[in-house]
Formats: C-alpha cells, sequence, structure tokens
C-alpha cells in the first residue's frame, strides 16, 4: 500500500464532488496541506465532503485520517490533511502485555 496511491484516490474523489470545482495537495515543510475551490458551501459541509471522501478512499486500509482547518478566503479552502496508521498493537509479542492483542 502507497500513501500516494491513497492521495491519489482521495483528491479524484473530491474532483467528482458536486460543489467541489478543484481539489489538490501539497507538502510543505513535510506536512500535507488540501487545497480546494469550493462553489457556494459553508465550512461544515466542506469537512463533511472531506471526511466522506477520505472514508471512501481508505476502504479495505487500516488508516485514519485528520482534517485541520487553516484558513479560507472566499471560495478557496486550506486544510491541513494527513492519512496515518494508527498506533496500536496488532500482533501479541509474547511478554503477556496487558494491552495484548490476545485479549480483545
Amino acid at each position: 500500500m502507497d500513501i500516494n496511491d491513497i492521495w491519489d484516490r482521495f483528491i479524484s474523489l473530491l474532483d467528482e464532488e458536486p460543489g467541489i470545482v478543484k481539489a489538490d495537495w501539497k507538502k510543505s515543510a513535510g506536512i500535507p496541506f488540501l487545497y480546494l475551490h469550493a462553489m457556494k458551501a459553508d465550512r461544515q459541509e466542506v469537512e463533511q465532503k472531506i471526511k466522506r471522501c477520505a472514508v471512501r478512499a481508505m476502504r479495505g486500509k487500516r488508516l485514519n485520517a485528520e482534517t485541520i482547518y487553516v484558513r479560507a478566503d472566499h471560495e478557496h479552502w486550506v486544510y491541513r490533511h494527513r492519512f496515518y496508521v494508527p498506533q496500536e498493537k496488532m500482533f501479541c509479542c509474547g511478554n503477556l502485555c496487558s494491552d495484548c492483542i490476545r485479549f480483545r
């Protein structure tokens, strides 16, 4: 699984959303930023579209998404958005840990 494939799918899903004219992302100082051009939309509506597309892009993968609002100017929106792997144990190491995967 390549994270760039997830990003490509996510951006293509956003481009298909009604009301979103253009979606793009770029890394600045190692932090991924999401740039949207959305027609006549409020912040809550834009964030719902981002969340819906992120869930569809991550389907079948063990990933989480985090979106943080940065700024908006008329119809241009900027978010700090990232996909990440959850920090939890995925296997038993045999040390009888209290949070062992076997106890789920």
